[in-house]
């Protein structure tokens, strides 16, 4: 039997935008807003469950696993943007985080039909990507019981890999299949079932936690610093050279010419720089130290001793 979708907490009516047709534009923004400050309240809820989260991510990757973000619609699309993210601002191989979305491609701008009810198409789109037991599956659903999305979990599954579920109707389906559910309550929408608003929201901010949290663990940041950015334009060609120069004190021009010696390193300028190392020795250090500045850090003082 089809669920009742109108008892979804994300298709109610919001009470306090039942008039929204007869404000003005400056209160429509203005409950808007009002509405968006429940966001970040409601997320605080489920911080648990994200952190959670994140060090089953360090673990995957750590194991030579990937992780995938999967869903439909606006779910779908702002997986795949995180995704997309991390490999200019961590250095972070492409493949670490892969982005699927019901539909294909073509979703990214254009409404599929029918592309979220197709359960068995979720595992074929995971199968083509060559997802496996190592792996980590993250299954968005704002609803919950999007038919794509808890095919793409219970394939998961059947592989043996862990899987994590982001949805804004705590209780769900998806909540109840995934090994980590994430279910965070922000209320009925300000247009009634338009999820794209404080649900679309919600997810991005959680998202936004994984991967960053899951990036430091990991070691592409050096106190809050992207120190394992990749200087792909101008600007953040910029930001590395500040980086190297405001973590070692030394002159812009000193800067510039141990990020040019180091191949535009950011990480190996730093670590040559601090330890009056070679490039090399320098890579060396970050080696051992699994890419993390600090330990590399240590393990230099340690052997100067």
């Amino acid at each position: 039997m089809e669920p009742d979708l109108s008892r979804l907490i994300t298709e109610q009516i919001n009470e306090r935008t039942r008039e929204l047709d007869q404000m003005s534009a400056l209160e429509i923004v203005r409950v808007m807003n009002e509405e968006d400050r429940r966001v970040p309240l409601a997320v605080e809820e489920v911080l648990p469950q994200v952190a959670q989260a994140v060090e089953a991510m360090v673990d995957t990757l750590k194991q030579g696993g990937h992780i995938f973000y999967i869903g439909a619609g606006t779910s779908g699309r702002l997986g795949v943007l995180d995704a997309s993210e991390c490999p200019p601002t961590f250095s972070a191989d492409p493949s670490w985080f892969q982005g699927i979305i019901a539909g294909g491609d073509t979703a990214l701008r254009h409404a599929v039909e029918g592309a979220e009810d197709n359960p068995q198409q979720a595992a074929t789109d995971l199968e083509e990507r060559g997802f496996c037991s190592r792996d980590l599956l993250v299954g968005l659903a704002t609803s919950g019981r999007t038919p794509y999305v808890i095919g793409a979990v219970e394939y998961a599954k059947q592989m043996g890999a862990r899987t994590v579920a982001i949805t804004c109707n705590p209780g769900s389906v998806l909540g109840k299949l995934a090994d980590i559910p994430i279910e965070v309550n922000v209320g009925p929408e300000v247009l009634v079932g338009s999820t794209r608003l404080k649900s679309g929201t919600a997810q991005k901010m959680i998202l936004n936690m994984l991967s960053t949290a899951t990036m430091v663990r990991m070691g592409k940041v050096y106190q809050n610093l992207m120190v394992d950015l990749q200087p792909s334009n101008r600007k953040l060609e910029d930001r590395a050279r500040r980086i190297i120069q405001q973590i070692t004190g030394v002159t812009p021009e000193e800067a510039e010419a141990a990020w040019l010696r180091c191949d535009k390193e950011v990480k190996t300028a730093i670590i040559s720089l601090l330890t009056d190392q070679t490039p090399e020795c320098a890579r060396q250090l970050l080696r051992q130290a699994e890419g993390q500045v600090r330990i590399a850090l240590q393990l230099a003082k340690k052997s100067s001793l």
